[in-house]
């Protein structure tokens, strides 16, 4: 019997669709560059172009917390599945 461990091949489930459009949603938001390439509305003063943008370091950093916890309890779920089958 050989001493290297099984792998795995990868597995795409709803989960991980779900961590990747996480991943994937400020970058696509920061690249269309069209939709926040205008002044108005302002808000407090500051043109809509400048506030978009670091709203978005926001919403980036809820996303990547929600990506890292679901990927966490996915791979938590991937060792006791794969610790029950042995």
């Amino acid at each position: 019997m050989s001493d290297t461990p099984e792998v795995r091949p990868p597995v795409v489930t709803p989960v991980r669709v779900i961590i990747g459009l996480c991943l994937v949603a400020p970058f696509v938001a920061m690249l269309w560059v069209g939709s926040y390439a205008k002044t108005d509305p302002a808000f407090i003063g500051i043109p809509f172009f400048y506030w978009y943008q670091m709203l978005w370091v926001l919403i980036s950093t809820a996303l990547t917390v929600t990506a890292y916890q679901l990927w966490r309890r996915d791979q938590r779920a991937r060792a006791r599945q794969g610790g029950a089958a042995k």
